[in-house]
């Protein structure tokens, strides 16, 4: 009881508060569109925002969708059931249309305006609503802005192990997954661990690549053997289209994950499609990821993907048939900028429509969203955490640990429950 009190109470001067800022709207600023950010990146609308008695209505069927909230229409009482999470630390709300009384984990709670039905939506009092689910929310009143910041969730988190990582190396247990980038397939189709950049490492005193392999499964971080290579000569498709040469790799690159301790294989065969037939390219692709499924599950092995995004100019990978094989694809929605502005945050847009894509053909419980480290900062970081929250896909991966840093590194932990 004491709880919910709180709770009530908080939701009390949290109306109050954000109304008293929300009231008053400036008559030059009034036929300006309301507009959401969530996340720091635009949420659309069904149906325009309102601004009632001082307060913003927003359509709550949309935001509670993008925070992952589950709602429930019950069409003959008018009242919306709202619950975000499971167990006892689930929050569950009720509205009624038309009524300005509300309760939260069963206790009452007074909106200070009632929901209301607009061009069939309901809409609600966003400071109510928002409050309720933890998501932070401010009001710009000259560009009739509300922003509204997801609360931190437990998510998936993937980390890439590979050049200069090592600084990064005490972060690897708070992860649910490493992938180390010490193979690749050789510009002769050959699996190798001597390539250039993507090669087993020398120790570092007493750190072993084996130690960090076995000190990542010790703390519930899955090891990934990564297996790199480009198709800037036409490697990739040497070894995806000859029976043969897909044969002996796959059996070396298993071979290697087995006797190496990992538990997965991470495949990032990058550039497939830009010059080859697509249509070939991407069935190539896939017998291949076939081929190596069927061996990494004999032997108890993961299989994942690391794939350019359908919106980018590689167009060998068909996300639908390899989503049914293997165990997750990391959507690697970068590298969208040229001309010398690599080094800027991946566009936004362009990571949502990458998103959107790979959700028409494979399901959101198998997708990561990849990240660029080398091009985002603090506040771009947490936009693409959003987006991934927004869509409710597995989780992210951070390419590469290395690249992270301590301000960003702060920022993913106010956006994600890490797994330690």
């Amino acid at each position: 009881m004491k709880k919910v009190g709180k709770l009530m109470l908080a939701a009390a001067i949290w109306i109050g508060t954000l109304s008293g800022i929300m009231s008053q709207p400036q008559q030059v600023y009034a036929n300006v569109p309301i507009q959401i950010m969530l996340d720091g990146y635009p949420l659309q609308f069904p149906a325009e925002p309102i601004i009632k008695e001082g307060t913003t209505l927003v359509p709550f069927r949309v935001i509670s969708e993008a925070l992952g909230i589950q709602v429930i229409w019950n069409a003959k009482s008018k009242s919306i059931s709202a619950i975000k999470g499971t167990g006892p630390n689930a929050v569950r709300v009720q509205l009624t249309l038309d009524s300005k009384k509300s309760s939260v984990n069963g206790a009452p709670v007074d909106l200070a305006v009632a929901p209301q039905m607009v061009d069939g939506h309901t809409l609600i009092p966003l400071s109510f609503f928002s409050q309720q689910f933890g998501a932070q929310v401010s009001w710009n009143q000259k560009t009739r802005t509300v922003s509204i910041l997801s609360p931190k969730q437990r998510m998936y988190t993937m980390g890439f192990y590979a050049i200069s990582s090592f600084s990064d190396v005490a972060m690897i247990p708070i992860l649910d997954s490493i992938a180390f980038g010490w193979s690749r397939i050789d510009e002769n189709g050959k699996f190798t661990l001597n390539g250039k950049d993507f090669k087993w490492p020398l120790p570092a005193g007493n750190t072993t690549p084996e130690v960090l392999v076995s000190e990542a499964a010790r703390s519930r971080t899955l090891p990934y053997l990564m297996v790199y290579s480009g198709d800037v000569n036409g490697e990739l498709t040497k070894i995806i289209e000859n029976a043969d040469a897909r044969k002996q790799a796959i059996s070396e690159m298993v071979g290697a994950a087995k006797s190496n301790q990992f538990q997965g294989i991470l495949l990032d065969f990058e550039g497939l499609g830009l010059t080859t037939d697509k249509t070939r390219t991407r069935a190539s692709f896939t017998a291949f990821v076939k081929e190596i499924s069927l061996q990494a599950k004999s032997e108890n092995l993961k299989l994942a993907l690391a794939l350019h995004p359908l919106n980018s100019s590689y167009q060998g990978y068909d996300y639908k048939a390899l989503g049914q094989i293997v165990d997750e694809i990391v959507i690697m929605a970068y590298d969208y900028r040229s001309g010398g502005k690599s080094g800027q945050p991946e566009p936004a847009d362009k990571v949502d429509e990458a998103i959107r894509l790979a959700l028409k053909e494979t399901k959101k419980n198998k997708l990561v969203l990849g990240l660029n480290m080398n091009s985002e900062n603090t506040k771009s970081v947490n936009t693409l955490i959003g987006l991934a929250k927004r869509y409710d896909l597995k989780g992210i991966a951070i390419w590469r640990l290395g690249l992270v840093s301590s301000e960003e590194w702060t920022q993913m932990q106010k956006s994600i429950e890490f797994k330690n």
